[in-house]
């Protein structure tokens, strides 16, 4: 694959940048929502407890919207399917401020999930298909980078303004995102993506598992590094006020680290470079347990976090090879699916691990689960043709 040296100002066009405004846009409220519910409802009966359901079942409905109604996506009609499911779920979240009701709340919580759970995957298609070939990996550094950045900005601007302005305001906000991101959906440009109708075959998109799977594989160790740091710094007697900032600086150096992915071109193909990057990441989380003090932790999270977004990277440029173009929007739609299972996966396992053992484990195990899943992915894309 010949990828141009061109640098990312290349991708400063007026087309790429309405796409970061509606992605930043879309993206906002998704990443706003744990730390919201919790907000939310905290002074409801159950409190926490009700807050971490509410929460399981938006991810519930992230994960069943995207994996099923990303099928749906028809690349000659997408901008519309996406506005609907922006629409849809900024009713949901309006209800979410607006009742007590737990049945009500749940419900709400899933719609919310699932109305909004095909745009990921759909502005990332959109976005693949502004730009040539040879831009196409600085795009999707790009794309990763905005997540990224998000995803640090997102907690921080949930706690001011439920606790400077009142506990609904985050939503109020998120709702007007989600409205403005479903108005100027219309304002991107069709791009070549957009002129093949017809949704997605099943069996097409389901033969990327492998590569589904690997990602699934990078972002659970996220959840071993979100869910666990806690209970490790509490363990290696470190103060838990250091979350944080270290998680704060794991998602900037990801962001940084999908930036420098698309600079220039690397050696290897795609699948080799997304497997070697992967190891990396998994022994840079498995080196968080076992450090003792807190500069070790900071380094070997901080290096997790710029090989992790490699990662993600080349998943996504692999499942464009693999993957015909008007089956695009469904196979990034299954990933974020995908991701979303195994991130919530990995949580089971790693509550389960520290329960009965030590957070030391808990990050171990991941790390051990992460790098069977990598060996089952790599032997599958080695007997699949190219």
């Amino acid at each position: 694959m010949t990828i141009s040296a061109a640098g990312y100002r290349d991708l400063a066009n007026r087309d790429v940048l309405a796409c970061a405004v509606v992605t930043v846009a879309a993206k906002l409220p998704m990443s706003m929502t744990p730390l919201m519910m919790v907000f939310l409802t905290r002074n409801l009966p159950g409190g926490y407890v009700l807050a971490a359901s509410l929460t399981a079942v938006y991810v519930l409905g992230e994960i069943l919207g995207a994996g099923l109604l990303g099928l749906l996506l028809d690349p000659s009609r997408m901008r519309g399917q996406l506005s609907a499911g922006l629409l849809v779920g900024a009713g949901a979240f309006t209800t979410l401020a607006l009742t007590s009701n737990v049945t009500v709340l749940a419900v709400a919580a899933f719609i919310a999930g699932a109305g909004p759970s095909t745009t990921p995957g759909g502005l990332r298609a959109m976005l693949l298909g502004l730009v040539p070939d040879a831009l196409v990996p600085k795009a999707m550094g790009f794309d990763a980078m905005i997540t990224q950045v998000v995803w640090a900005v997102a907690p921080a601007l949930v706690t001011v303004l439920a606790l400077s302005v009142d506990r609904r305001a985050p939503v109020v906000v998120s709702v007007s995102l989600v409205v403005v991101a479903a108005w100027l959906v219309f304002i991107l440009p069709r791009g070549h993506v957009t002129s093949r109708s017809g949704t997605a075959k099943v069996r097409v998109v389901a033969s990327a598992w492998p590569i589904y799977l690997v990602s699934a594989a990078a972002l659970s160790q996220l959840a071993v590094a979100e869910l666990v740091l806690p209970a490790l710094l509490e363990h290696r007697g470190i103060g838990i006020g250091w979350t944080g900032p270290l998680l704060t600086g794991f998602a900037a150096c990801s962001a940084l680290g999908a930036v420098l992915y698309g600079l220039r071109p690397w050696p290897g193909t795609l699948r080799t470079q997304g497997l070697v990057l992967l190891v990396i990441t998994a022994t840079c989380v498995g080196a968080v347990a076992l450090f003792p003090n807190l500069p070790g932790i900071a380094g070997a999270l901080l290096a997790a976090g710029l090989f992790q977004s490699g990662v993600l990277v080349t998943r996504s440029l692999a499942l464009r090879e693999r993957l015909p173009v008007g089956a695009h929007a469904a196979g990034f739609s299954m990933m974020y699916a995908v991701t979303g299972a195994g991130y919530g996966l990995t949580a089971v396992v790693a509550a389960w691990a520290m329960d009965v053992g030590s957070p030391v484990w808990a990050v171990l195990g991941g790390v051990t689960v992460t790098l069977v899943l990598t060996a089952i992915s790599a032997a599958a894309e080695r007997r699949q043709p190219r």
